[in-house]
């Protein structure tokens, strides 16, 4: 058996016992690929991860960056009190339709808001609405503005909230230093500022599975 297909035979039998789907994320997933979405959500395996981080968090707000289709937004959301609130900020139109249905159907509109636009211009505004400090964020989107992205989670969130980046191992190409490709010049610049920062304690972790080889940051916020 191949590494491959041994990571996915992994992820199964994780799935099957650890993160069992239900309709809504299988219809999540269906309507997003019928849709032509890019096959980029997090695996159940992941998304169950966010949720029991969401839950250890005790969080009653969550800042996700990157919608898609939703589907991560439905593992998320589902870690929040009936009154809790979930803001996800999506670029695409039709990538924002789709999750709208998604979290419908799956009976979290009342607790989950899509906002369209680039995410750049979605956050001043978020700001000026002088919301309550997020106690989770999630950044899964452009990793070029991965930087960008984790700046704006420092002036929403407070201490004790949770930061976490999605896909910053980028198949191993994170250690090329020399490397002029938007996503790895982001993504090491977005680790760099984790170390570096006076506010922000983190770490990240490699891991393999459906997805392939790659990773996530995580990062606690100090004060």
């Amino acid at each position: 058996m191949s590494e491959s297909h041994l990571w996915h035979a992994v992820d199964a039998y994780f799935t099957a016992h650890l993160a069992p789907d239900d309709e809504a994320l299988r219809a999540a997933l269906r309507d997003s690929d019928a849709a032509g979405l890019p096959q980029v959500a997090v695996t159940a395996p992941q998304g169950k991860l966010l949720q029991l981080l969401a839950q250890i968090q005790g969080a009653r707000t969550i800042l996700e960056i990157g919608t898609l289709g939703g589907y991560s937004t439905i593992w998320l959301a589902r870690a929040l009190p009936a009154d809790g609130r979930l803001v996800s900020l999506e670029y695409s139109p039709v990538h924002a339709e789709v999750a709208t249905r998604n979290i419908a159907r799956a009976g979290l509109d009342k607790v989950v808001e899509v906002r369209v636009g680039p995410a750049l211009e979605s956050l001043p505004h978020l700001a000026d609405e002088n919301p309550a400090p997020f106690d989770l964020v999630f950044i899964d989107a452009d990793k070029a503005n991965n930087p960008h992205y984790l700046e704006w989670a420092l002036k929403l969130t407070s201490a004790g909230s949770l930061i976490i980046i999605d896909n910053v191992v980028r198949e191993g190409r994170v250690t090329d230093a020399d490397s002029t490709a938007p996503d790895i010049r982001g993504t090491r610049t977005a680790i760099e500022m984790i170390g570096s920062h006076p506010r922000l304690s983190g770490t990240a972790v490699q891991t393999v599975g459906a997805k392939g080889y790659d990773g996530f940051a995580l990062a606690r916020v100090l004060a």
